[in-house]
């Protein structure tokens, strides 16, 4: 959607160009999928650290000495940073944003440590792997992932995360929730198969080629509406559904106007998936009846 709003308000026509874009755009997602679970690391570390240097003080306390280390030893935790997937891919793509850009881990460390999520975790005598997971996907649920200025961040480094944030936050805890013990995790696919991957330079490609004939269908089906008064990005989610019905026999209709209400709910405005609803809904039965919607299948009308 991004993409094909891109090429179509720039007045350009150089389709590979901006598919390169898409694609580094999607693999820039991966990126921040793995920023993000390595928060959970990085503080874990600062909390190591912090503990080290208590125990060095000149007057140090019992509490000091004999420091409570429930959150150093948790369980999840050590799988992320035990996963060779995961270092690897901070290797080779040289993330060192917590490296250079510390202070943020800092933030999240100060906002754990006086949550009621924190100290009730470290008061509990419960030690189980299951325990360990409960806290992790909570810490990340409730500290790491709604933090406006780690938000802000992000988006100063790559200007397309903050659209990917919900998703990437969404993915992780599904990742986090697949945790086993004594197994170090695996960094997750982008895609679920070369299928998956074809599709997105597909879906493109098909609807900036026909984009002009999906408009002309549009048309025909919001008669007292000019192209101009329907919002820019209505037009682009019709545009995309409509390529999905015509052009992709293998996606059920009825997921195709579903998935697009729900994304207008994101980028569009309030009203805007009754509109799109109504003028899907039409021009599936009107490509039904003139033969034009050709499903794969059963159930996918």
């Amino acid at each position: 959607m991004q993409s094909v709003y891109a090429i179509t308000t720039s007045k350009t026509d150089d389709l590979v160009k901006e598919e390169k874009f898409l694609k580094h755009s999607i693999q820039k997602l991966l990126d921040l999928y793995v920023l993000q679970l390595q928060m959970l690391v990085e503080v874990q570390k600062l909390a190591v650290q912090q503990i080290e240097i208590s125990k060095k003080k000149h007057l140090a306390t019992k509490e000091d000495l004999q420091p409570n280390t429930k959150f150093i030893n948790n369980k999840v935790i050590a799988c992320i940073a035990n996963s060779t997937s995961i270092s690897d891919h901070i290797s080779n793509q040289k993330l060192t944003n917590w490296e250079n850009d510390d202070e943020y881990v800092n933030i999240i460390w100060q906002k754990l440590q006086i949550s009621d999520l924190y100290i009730k975790y470290m008061n509990s005598k419960d030690n189980s792997f299951k325990a360990d997971k409960n806290f992790a996907q909570d810490f990340f649920a409730e500290i790491i992932a709604p933090d406006a200025k780690l938000a802000e961040y992000y988006e100063d480094q790559v200007i397309s995360w903050l659209d990917d944030i919900p998703f990437v936050n969404t993915w992780i805890l599904r990742t986090l929730n697949k945790a086993k013990e004594n197994k170090p995790l695996t960094l997750g696919s982008l895609y679920k198969d070369e299928d998956d991957a074809q599709f997105v330079s597909d879906l493109f490609r098909k609807v900036m080629l026909n984009h002009t004939s999906f408009e002309e269908d549009i048309s025909s089906k919001t008669p007292n509406w000019e192209a101009e008064r329907i919002a820019d990005i209505d037009m682009i989610l019709i545009k995309m559904a409509i390529c999905e019905f015509l052009k992709f026999p293998s996606i059920p209709v009825r997921v195709t106007i579903n998935e697009y209400i729900e994304i207008s709910k994101d980028y569009s405005t309030n009203k805007s998936g009754y509109f799109i609803n109504g003028v899907l809904d039409k021009l599936s039965r009107e490509y039904s009846e003139n033969k034009r919607l050709e499903k794969i299948g059963r159930g996918l009308l």
